[in-house]
């Protein structure tokens, strides 16, 4: 049989965009370290160490035994779901927005991020995204076939995006602004004022804002994150991500919700109809049941005092240990510029080769900078995923590390 040269590779170009390479690299990293003896401090992933609140598992588990919670879920969310999720988006943020028309329910934030641009773009459209920013921002625009507009945010602005410095001409053409404060990886954070400056942007060009709020329960020092619909006029032209993931410890729950714009909103349902069935009623149950806990218990109950200790006792370790890092004012990652005595400031590949020397020869795993953007070069994500004592580990194998690299 003669065999003609083959049409296809079996693989879309576009898979070769979406950013996710290495975190593949560094999972071989830390198979590598652990296969050389090495006992691996993952600082890494951003995955939780901590398991819900019991009330949050026992209704969890209620609810998977009982024999009518097998048939499918509706995909925008549960009745019961989205209305808990607006009730506490007014006691949260003091925002009103409707359970019928502006709250989708989501397999985590992550899975609405995924799809937006599919639902509110057509291919060739432009959106704005932040340099450096999580991978499914720039990731879900390739898939869509949408153009990014990288926003840099640059460190001597304290990484906040400077809305002034976007061209009349881009606005025009922007479909939507994606941006994130708390941000990961950088935990940037605004007030109301620069909300407010935003949503009028967005309403004199017609733009659509996307604001991933996935840490919005995870702020320090007296510093509680805002929503974007808190500004006057916000429905208008602006939606907001929420996760269940990190403010309550159910990242494996896999939920979360989109709400604002009922247009946008509206978009995003229908495509997810066409694509999946919704998230699996139990988890949903335990999803209100986790807005209920919090809503009784207040923020001191929740997860920001867990992760403003671990910041305090690993910032202070680290400066111990020769290297001085900025105190985040929120979420679960430190960014951190990395030491000059580690290679050539600046140099292409400086932040995986210290991610990767750093792994092997330690066996502490960060993130490096570059995998969150151009602009991320020179840096490391760091992810407060240990407890203290492990995080006090890994600062020391970090000084180790510094001061026989330099």
């Amino acid at each position: 049989m003669v065999h003609s040269s083959p049409k296809h590779k079996w693989r879309s170009d576009k898979l070769s965009h979406l950013g996710s390479s290495i975190f593949a690299e560094v999972a071989a990293w830390k198979a590598e370290a652990r296969k050389s003896g090495l006992e691996v401090i993952d600082l890494g992933i951003g995955s939780p160490d901590r398991a819900p609140l019991s009330e949050i598992r026992h209704a969890l588990s209620e609810a998977v035994l009982r024999e009518d919670s097998y048939s499918y879920p509706a995909s925008k969310g549960s009745d019961a779901f989205r209305k808990q999720a607006a009730k506490w988006m007014k006691w949260r943020f003091d925002a009103e927005v409707d359970p019928n028309e502006e709250i989708v329910a989501l397999m985590g934030s992550q899975d609405g991020l995924a799809h937006l641009a599919l639902a509110v773009c057509n291919p060739g459209d432009l959106a704005i995204v932040p340099d450096p920013g999580y991978p499914i921002y720039s990731g879900s625009l390739a898939i869509a076939g949408v153009r990014a507009l990288p926003l840099p945010l640059l460190e001597e602005n304290a990484f906040r995006p400077d809305l002034e410095s976007i061209p009349d001409e881009v606005w025009r053409e922007a479909v939507f602004i994606l941006l994130s404060f708390p941000g990961n990886p950088i935990s940037v954070t605004v007030d109301l004022a620069y909300m407010e400056r935003l949503v009028e942007l967005a309403l004199k060009w017609d733009v659509l804002i996307i604001h991933d709020l996935a840490y919005s329960e995870m702020g320090f020092d007296g510093y509680r994150p805002v929503s974007i619909l808190q500004v006057p006029g916000a429905l208008d032209t602006a939606v907001e991500f929420h996760s269940f993931s990190k403010s309550f410890n159910m990242a494996g729950c896999r939920i979360g919700f989109m709400t604002g714009n009922a247009q946008a909103v509206g978009a995003l349902r229908e495509l997810k109809s066409n694509v999946d069935y919704g998230v699996f009623d139990p988890i949903q149950e335990a999803a209100v049941a986790a807005l209920e806990q919090a809503m009784t218990s207040g923020p001191e109950q929740g997860v920001a005092a867990l992760y403003e200790r671990r910041r305090n006792v690993f910032v202070e370790a680290l400066a111990h240990e020769g290297w001085s890092v900025p105190l985040p004012e929120a979420t679960m990652f430190i960014w951190a510029r990395l030491p000059e005595t580690y290679g050539v400031n600046g140099e292409a590949g400086r932040s995986q080769s210290f991610a990767h020397e750093l792994l092997l020869k330690t066996g502490v795993a960060v993130i490096p900078g570059s995998a969150f953007g151009s602009q991320g070069e020179g840096y490391a994500r760091i992810a407060l995923v240990e407890d203290e004592e492990r995080l006090l580990e890994a600062a020391r194998r970090i000084g180790e590390f510094l001061r026989t690299n330099v």
